[in-house]
């Protein structure tokens, strides 16, 4: 069945009379011929559909990827419309295939996984945000009037206003504002504290530590905390280097033996 683009004025100048094959689409069993006939109907709305994507055209997409996007919406739409519900194709397709643009925007543009509520409320205060710049003069509009033009709370704006900034990461290698010295975002960032280790093992032997004899503990602050060799160590408390070695072998394998039995129990 041909497909009739009326002559007269529509609202929607590239909207083209279906009905009739909507109709015939919808009582064909699926082969060849009811293939053929989805395929031109398709067809016959793409104009539609890429009009629908060039009004994204500024949002940081390509115009070929929005329109297959757009592409892809139309043909759900022509796969999912009903003409027995009585309402006219254009009236179901452009939802359907808008919010397949909006979807792809929400799925694939964000460098990151957002959730779909922060979105939407960066999309209202967004909005929001360009309404009443239009109508304020000398300023940019307020948390609390944006919270009441939008008709959310100032902390639900105030997110919305940090993900308006969170759209894109910034690169680790990008330069800091007016800085003049070469420094880069990941210059500034912290790391692992190497230290933090130290501090966990202290703890955990500390207990042990105190439960030595006393000869026992002294042998081992001199050694790790005075920095004593061995020998000066003998030479102070009056016995053998030998000897020295074996007592802090002795103390150091019954420390670990303790925090280790205690960590697996």
């Amino acid at each position: 069945m041909p497909i009739r683009v009326p002559a007269r004025p529509h609202p929607h100048d590239d909207a083209p009379d279906t009905a009739a094959a909507f109709r015939e689409l919808a009582a064909l069993p699926d082969g060849p011929r009811r293939a053929a006939l989805r395929d031109r109907i398709v067809e016959a709305w793409l104009p539609m559909a890429e009009r629908l994507a060039g009004r994204f055209r500024s949002r940081g997409e390509s115009y070929d990827d929005l329109r297959q996007v757009a592409a892809l919406g139309l043909v759900k739409a022509v796969d999912r419309y009903d003409p027995e519900l009585g309402n006219a194709f254009e009236s179901y397709a452009v939802p359907t295939v808008t919010g397949e643009i909006k979807r792809h925007f929400r799925d694939h543009m964000w460098t990151l996984h957002v959730p779909r509520r922060v979105q939407e409320l960066r999309n209202r205060v967004r909005r929001s945000g360009q309404d009443l710049s239009q109508t304020i003069s000398g300023r940019g509009p307020t948390v609390a009037e944006i919270a009441a033009h939008a008709d959310l709370s100032e902390d639900e704006v105030r997110e919305g206003q940090a993900a308006l900034e969170s759209f894109t990461a910034l690169s680790l290698d990008a330069g800091l504002t007016g800085d003049e010295d070469g420094y880069a975002l990941g210059d500034v960032l912290g790391g692992p504290d190497p230290a933090l280790d130290t501090v966990v093992d202290r703890e955990a032997v500390k207990e042990r530590l105190a439960a030595l004899p006393e000869r026992e503990r002294a042998i081992l602050y001199m050694r790790f905390f005075d920095d004593m060799t061995q020998s000066r160590i003998a030479e102070q408390l009056g016995i053998s280097q030998m000897h020295v070695s074996r007592l802090i072998s002795r103390c150091c394998r019954r420390v670990r033996e303790q925090v280790l039995r205690e960590t697996e129990g």
